[in-house]
This record gives structure tokens, sequence and C-alpha cells, in this order.
């Protein structure tokens, strides 16, 4: 009995002179800590990379797929919209206007499409340690960036086939592009929030992708827009963005206020989509 109650006397002491830390969960809406993030840098290149070897793992194509799938929609876009509809592609050959559109398209429904779904993919590595759980759905975009590398090496194969030239214009393709993943990140984090909670939007995100391709300048100009109806497709972000990287590879006029307003709005949803996030991830344990 002496011997316990020492021990529990020293157990006091230590108890009384030591420092202690109090973790609580922060509340409210909240933009993402970047600090946190940057300091969890090694565990999102493990996890991008994790990701990467599952695409490309035992598959019969492994990553021609990633240059199959632009090129046979460019072959029939070409076929339906540039043969049959004879939408005006300008002084350009139709097949790479609508190919030069398709990489930052692609890009972006794939980065959205595989980051909603990476929480609930991810729910074993949700449950067991603690890391900001923002890095899961950024992990997915960075195999979809992959994918782009690929079909922008084809596309300057194409150009040339084409007699398309290439001007220094095509540094404007990574600023482009930057805007692009941003867009690509704020959508997709709100997404996987909101997939968490109501798993029925697993099967919604893929046909709302489809439409809004179409509300999107893929197939066709902004010029084949009427101009008193222009001002409604600057609302969608991806307009800019895909009129600017089009710009870029054909070497035209680069329209900097849709841009502008593309970025603009880009940050907005990259800026509620983490909000949101941050304002619900104490519950991914307990909900996925």
């Amino acid at each position: 009995m002496r011997d316990r109650a020492s021990s529990s006397s020293r157990v006091d002491e230590m108890l009384n002179d030591s420092a202690w830390t109090s973790i609580r969960p922060q509340t409210g809406w909240r933009v993402v800590d970047l600090r946190e993030v940057w300091a969890y840098r090694e565990l999102l290149l493990t996890l991008t990379l994790k990701d990467i070897r599952v695409r490309y793992k035992q598959t019969v194509i492994g990553a021609a797929w990633a240059v199959f799938q632009p090129l046979l929609t460019m072959i029939i876009f070409t076929i339906i919209f540039g043969r049959l509809a004879k939408i005006p592609s300008g002084e350009y050959p139709y097949p790479i206007f609508v190919f030069a559109a398709l990489l930052p398209w692609m890009f972006f429904a794939n980065a959205i499409t595989s980051s909603a779904n990476s929480l609930v993919i991810s729910s074993q590595l949700v449950n067991k340690i603690y890391f900001p759980r923002i890095i899961i759905p950024m992990s997915s975009i960075g195999v979809s960036f992959v994918d782009f590398m690929f079909s922008t090496a084809v596309l300057l194969v194409l150009m040339v086939i084409f007699d398309v030239s290439w001007t220094f214009q095509l540094l404007m393709m990574p600023l482009v592009m930057f805007g692009v993943i941003l867009c690509a990140l704020g959508v997709g984090t709100l997404l996987s929030a909101l997939t968490v909670s109501y798993r029925d939007l697993r099967f919604v995100i893929p046909f709302a992708v489809q439409i809004w391709m179409f509300l999107s300048p893929v197939v066709y100009g902004t010029s084949f827009i009427p101009e008193d109806y222009r001002w409604i497709i600057l609302i969608n972000p991806m307009t800019g963005y895909i009129e600017g990287f089009r710009s870029a590879i054909l070497g035209g006029a680069i329209d900097w206020f849709a841009l502008g307003v593309s970025f603009s709005i880009s940050v907005a949803l990259l800026m509620a989509g983490s909000m949101y996030f941050r304002s619900v991830e104490r519950k991914f344990a307990d909900v996925i």
C-alpha cells in the first residue's frame, strides 16, 4: 500500500511539473492551412505516386490510354461537329482546334471526378491516423496531371502533322494550367466533402460533367456564341481557360479579360470548397 501511495504521489508530482498541450478541434469556417499541408508534403507525394501506380498497374495499354482517350474523342468530334455540323474553327484545322480544348477540359473532368470519390475510396486511411484530409483529393489531381502531360506531347506532334506552327505563346500553357488546377482543386475539394455525406453524388457527377463539357467552348469557340449572350458563358470558369489554352496552342489573341474572370471564380471556388471541407472534416471518421 505504501509503494502504491508513493508511486501515485510521484505521478502526481510529474503531472503537475509537466507542460501540457491541449489539442482541440477548431470551429467555424476556415481556409485550408497551407503550412500544415506543407508539413505533410511527403505524404502528399506518396499518395500521388501510389495513385499513379494503381492507375497504370496491371492494365493492357497502360499510359497509352491517356493518349487514346483524347485522340479518339477528337476524331469523333471532328466527324460530328467539324464535318457534319460544320462548326467554324477559323483558319485552323478543326482537329487541332478541338484537341487543344480537350486537353485542359479532360484534365479538369478527370481531376474532379477522381477527387470526388477519393475520400470514400480512402476510408480506411481516414479512420486510422491523423493528417490533413485535404491531401487526399489533392493527390487525385496529381494523377490527372500525368495524363495531361502525355496528351500534350501528342498535341505537339499533331501540330507538326497539321502544319500548325509553334509560337512563343506556348509558354502561356503553364500559366493557364495553373488556373485550371486551382479550379479543379476547388471543385474537387467541395465534391469530395459532399460525397462523404451524400453517396449518390457519385452517380450524378459523371452526368453533370458531360453537361458541363457542352456548356464549355470545347467543340466550338466563344465567337460561335452571339455577342449578346457571350457574357453568360463567361460565368463558366472553364471558358477562359479553354480559350486561353487554345490561343496559346494556335498562336491567337489571348482574351485576358476572360482569363481574369475564370481565375477570380476559381479562387472563390477554392476558398469556398476548402472552407466547407474544413468545417466538416472532423466528422469524416464518423460518417465515412
